[in-house]
């Protein structure tokens, strides 16, 4: 079947809920969907004029048919769903993969062990702790006991090394007992390691009843050395007990869930917290898409409803559209309630933007290097408070004539960098006299509604129709003012919940700080990426409308000059500058040149040629 074809067959769905089934021309089935209402969701994937990333637009270009499986409720859909992805794994549907593997806790043979993290037993000579099915967690484990104990972490070979050199710096700030320096004996050291092993084993719970009473019971023998080194350990399992981030009470369990993506993947992060600490993190990338919300709603059914435990809370950046049918599904398959919510404020919050900065260091790494425009937009969200970096970014300035007209240019930044291929320029069709506010008004207007013509069908869709993308950020050229006029021109478009904000700019003439419609302003001149980032994009638009401003100035000026003559009016004029391009070339032409431009006889063209040299 043609896309057009598939199209039609998509609009006579019912618009209820269900699964939908796509397969290729050899019946391979290579996506599974759940919709609320099945006609709209699946005639999005058909209909001209409606932009995909690159994994979707692959995925439509192999559909040959699909079937659906109308379901009583979205709930159902969602089960559904799910189990038919476990059941057929397609293709085009995200599939969970980390890079995680089985590790151990390792430690070293001989009279000085050392404990350390180990993706595999490879060393006939030493003993090892596991295996684990989590490698953050054994690094976790191993770094805690580590500090804890005061064990050493350097290259040092002992007793080989000790007492050649100096101490190093963990020693001097209270991290290392310094075996190094022949102050610390090999039995001592010892039970260090059995400390931190028992801790590695059994949690932080008895081990400081079990050092304190090793602590006074050195002291009453007058080992005061020993003593001193037990009193550093205590000290030391306090202080990261007391370091150690608690969500909520002990006995909460919560899984954390945010979302990062680049032009080129999206990545999910999972940090478990189970009594009250962090236990895991697991982070899944997903190339070939740039659709971060689809992602998430795809995620979080298939990661919990294929056997992964489902704690008590789940917190996530945003909530995916099917939340309240997740949350039932959640609890069905955890025999109890599951809160699954966004949190605004307070400790939570800070571990989601925790995950969702752990999500982007992954994507840092994918790539093998993090651009600075990556890292600029990144930075630019913070700022903003944006969900996800804005990479596609449309900048708005009005530029006024003398006569009281306008114009407007609109620049397009691309991940970070100008996109000239997207500028657009606008003349005022409706607005006279100069209105800045009225003027931006009518521009957005009508950028909304080249969208929705897109979107439509009604024009072109592709790299060539820059309205057909919807932009991520809208910036304005002006103040609160200007911002409140472009978001009451936007109210009731698609364009209505793109954010939108002002950049302001000082009696220098230079680019203050970045407002909402309410006044709110951001001072960046603190950020002083985003500061230059903003100042090149505000210096852009008003380059672009103002180099637009003075070219119509200069035509309009040239068609005066014409339209002097004698038997030459606007239209006669328009294909005289069409034809020659300036009037200079006008007024070289001879006859013969004259008469080639469409609408000119050659009395029409002596007529204007000697009027010229007169």
């Amino acid at each position: 079947m043609t896309k057009q074809e598939l199209y039609k067959k998509a609009c006579m769905l019912p618009l209820l809920p269900g699964v939908y089934i796509i397969r290729d021309k050899s019946d391979e089935i290579i996506y599974i969907g759940k919709a609320k209402r099945l006609r709209t969701r699946v005639s999005q994937y058909f209909r001209e004029g409606v932009p995909h990333d690159a994994k979707v637009t692959q995925m439509i270009n192999h559909a040959f048919t699909f079937d659906v499986i109308v379901c009583q409720s979205e709930f159902e859909a969602l089960v559904l769903e799910a189990s038919q992805i476990k059941a057929h794994t397609p293709k085009y549907n995200i599939l969970l993969k980390d890079d995680k593997g089985y590790s151990y806790v390792k430690i070293t043979k001989g009279d000085w062990p050392r404990i350390s993290a180990a993706l595999q037993k490879d060393d006939e000579n030493a003993d090892y702790i596991g295996p684990f099915t989590s490698s953050f967690a054994v690094r976790e484990m191993v770094e805690t006991a580590q500090n804890c104990f005061l064990l050493p972490r350097c290259n040092k070979e002992f007793p080989r090394d000790i007492g050649k050199g100096r101490p190093c710096l963990n020693a001097h700030i209270g991290k290392c007992m310094a075996v190094c320096s022949g102050k610390v004996s090999c039995q001592a050291y010892n039970e260090a390691v059995q400390g931190a092993l028992q801790m590695i084993r059994y949690g932080k719970k008895d081990i400081l009843r079990q050092l304190r009473e090793k602590m006074e019971a050195a002291s009453e023998r007058l080992d005061f050395e020993s003593a001193a080194i037990l009193r550093d350990q205590i000290a030391a399992i306090e202080r990261v007990a007391a370091g150690q981030k608690v969500v909520m009470e002990s006995g909460t369990e919560m899984d954390v869930v945010a979302f990062a993506g680049t032009s080129r993947a999206v990545c999910a992060a999972v940090l478990r917290y189970r009594e009250g600490r962090l236990t895991d993190k697991r982070e899944f990338v997903f190339h070939d898409t740039t659709d971060i919300a689809d992602v998430r709603e795809e995620f979080l059914p298939q990661y919990y409803l294929d056997g992964e435990y489902v704690p008590k809370t789940v917190a996530v950046d945003a909530l995916p559209e099917a939340h309240e049918a997740l949350s039932e599904a959640l609890a069905q398959a955890r025999g109890s309630k599951v809160e699954l919510y966004v949190p605004q404020r307070g400790d939570v919050a800070k571990l989601v933007t925790m995950a969702y900065t752990n999500a982007v260091e992954r994507l840092g790494r994918e790539s093998g290097r993090y651009t600075r425009e990556e890292k600029l937009l990144e930075e630019a969200a913070q700022v903003l408070g944006l969900k996800a970096p804005p990479r596609l970014i449309e900048s708005y300035d009005i530029s006024n004539w003398g006569d009281g007209s306008s114009v407007c240019g609109m620049v397009v930044f691309k991940d970070g960098k100008p996109y000239r291929s997207g500028y657009r320029r606008f003349k005022m069709r409706e607005v006279i006299g100069t209105d800045d506010y009225a003027s931006l008004a009518e521009t957005l207007s009508r950028r909304a509604a080249e969208y929705e013509a897109a979107r439509r069908g009604d024009k072109p869709d592709g790299p060539g129709n820059q309205f057909a993308a919807l932009p991520d950020l809208l910036l304005i050229d002006g103040g609160r003012g200007q911002v409140s006029a472009v978001r009451q021109a936007l109210r009731g478009t698609a364009l209505e919940n793109v954010p939108t904000f002002g950049m302001v700019k000082d009696d220098h003439h230079r680019t203050r700080a970045i407002v909402d419609d309410a006044g709110g302003e951001i001072a960046i001149n603190r950020h002083r990426n985003i500061f230059t980032f903003v100042t090149a994009i505000q210096d852009e638009t008003h380059r672009y409308a103002n180099d637009y401003r003075k070219r119509l100035m200069k035509k309009k000026s040239y068609a005066a000059t014409l339209t002097a003559l004698p038997g030459v009016g606007e239209k006669t004029s328009a294909a005289l500058l069409a034809h020659f391009k300036t009037v200079a070339a006008v007024k070289a032409a001879s006859i013969s040149d004259l008469e080639e431009v469409k609408g000119i006889s050659h009395a029409k063209a002596e007529k204007i040629y000697n009027a010229l040299r007169a």
